[in-house]
């Protein structure tokens, strides 16, 4: 077996078999297969495509390419393991309110979560606006929060999946991000080497999520949920609207202010409809509801009688976080400008370009133009104004919050640009599309 007939016979349009994808994975991860012929392999991939099949075995491969968790040990016996995964947007803080209060309702979350990616926010950027919070944890500290709190986000481990890693860097710079079995197997080895038993997706849509289409993100979420069945867990995808941003709040300290505030039961209500839609899914996975009806009133007393808002706290402070910046998070960093952005004439808004808004805060200093760019975590915007309101001439669309006049006038113009009116009512937008389950 070598590398150049696996990649002559994809190139041809052959199905490759588990043992020759298992090859090629090993190979390029001990530096056996140059980095040439994996690019190579990888736009074999995106013109011939891949099977279900070779799909899962390259997943599996992946996850096995590295460290592979198994957490079940520090949990009560048969206790389901659930995970949430989100293919990425602007303003989606949604891990920060439905990991609180799923484990509010007794179903352990233990999370590894990432950073910031082109114009969408990360869940590791969003919660260091927190002073002292750190993802950095050791096996043993994540194991033991797992049990004791309930509730654990931490950083990717380097180890993690790192022939992903290898393979992502190289299709980013060779033209083959968009390939739907590599998306798919680099979404899932993470997952599967996290060690959760199930998963729930949040497959994005739209001009702000990297699938922009409904035929693309259904194709996602429908290859994602296979390779979970095939791999023996039990994955349920939700295909959720990204035309707009999530919720009002973009950038990193007004998003944990959000997200805080869905705790309390006052958070925007297409957020608030997000959360309990993925909650309830991950709470039905883990068993710890027999219905959609019993799963939402139980998330419901979880936020009304504050054990939610109360778990959130007890893992910021778990992970070294002030737990006064929860309590009163308007005491969080303050950007020192604030900008309304003007509606230039009376009418109903029609459009919000969710890129345009999750670009305008990277170019504030709340994102990353490289890898290693630092993050003020003050930055973002507010949106007041989202499709199917009524605004006047003059009415704040959004507000925007800068570390200088320059980067907030900058953003306002981008922003209105990203907004579009109409003279007649326009209805508001859809929050879930569709579920694909196996």
């Amino acid at each position: 077996m070598n590398a150049v007939d696996i990649i002559v016979k994809k190139r041809d349009g052959g199905e490759l078999t588990a043992e020759e994808i298992t090859f090629f994975v090993h190979g390029f991860v001990h530096g056996d297969i140059p980095d040439y012929q994996v690019a190579a392999w990888a736009m074999t991939i995106y013109f011939q495509g891949m099977t279900d099949a070779e799909t899962t075995t390259l997943t599996q491969a992946m996850a096995a390419s590295g460290d592979q968790f198994g957490l079940h040990d520090s949990l009560p016996p048969g206790t389901i393991i659930v995970d949430k995964h989100s293919s990425g947007g602007v303003g989606d803080k949604t891990t920060l309110a439905v990991g609180a209060m799923v484990a509010a309702c007794g179903l352990p979350v233990g999370k590894m979560s990432g950073r910031g990616l082109s114009f969408t926010g990360g869940t590791i950027d969003k919660l260091e606006s927190i002073p002292g919070w750190s993802p950095n944890l050791s096996e043993a500290h994540f194991r033991r929060q797992l049990r004791d709190i309930g509730l654990v986000i931490a950083g990717q481990t380097s180890n993690l999946a790192p022939a992903d890693k290898t393979l992502y860097a190289l299709r980013d710079v060779t033209g083959t991000v968009p390939s739907l079995p590599l998306i798919a197997s680099s979404i899932m080895s993470k997952k599967l080497a996290a060690g959760a038993d199930a998963i729930v997706l949040d497959v994005k849509c739209g001009h702000g999520a990297f699938m922009e289409t409904l035929d693309g993100a259904r194709a996602l979420a429908r290859l994602m949920v296979a390779i979970g069945a095939r791999a023996g867990r039990q994955v349920v995808a939700l295909i959720t609207q990204m035309e707009q941003p999530l919720g009002r709040a973009v950038g990193n300290v007004l998003e944990v202010q959000e997200a805080i505030a869905t705790l309390r039961g006052e958070g925007p209500p297409d957020f608030q409809l997000l959360v309990m839609a993925l909650a309830v899914e991950m709470l039905l996975l883990g068993k710890q509801a027999h219905s959609h009806h019993e799963a939402e009133a139980q998330l419901s007393r979880a936020v009304q009688s504050g054990e939610a808002l109360a778990k959130f706290t007890q893992f910021v402070v778990a992970q070294g976080g002030d737990p006064h910046k929860v309590e009163h998070p308007d005491a969080l960093p303050r950007a020192p400008i604030t900008l309304a952005a003007p509606a230039p004439h009376d009418g109903y808004v029609e459009s919000l370009l969710a890129r345009e808004v999750g670009l305008a805060c990277v170019d504030l200093g709340g994102g990353r133009h490289k890898k290693d760019d630092p993050i003020d975590h003050r930055v973002g915007v507010m949106v007041n104004a989202k499709v199917g309101d009524a605004v006047k001439q003059g009415d704040p669309l959004c507000v925007v919050h800068a570390a200088d006049e320059a980067a907030g006038q900058a953003a306002v113009a981008r922003i209105l640009a990203a907004y579009g009116l109409r003279t007649d009512p326009t209805p508001p937008l859809p929050m879930v599309y569709e579920r694909v389950a196996a």
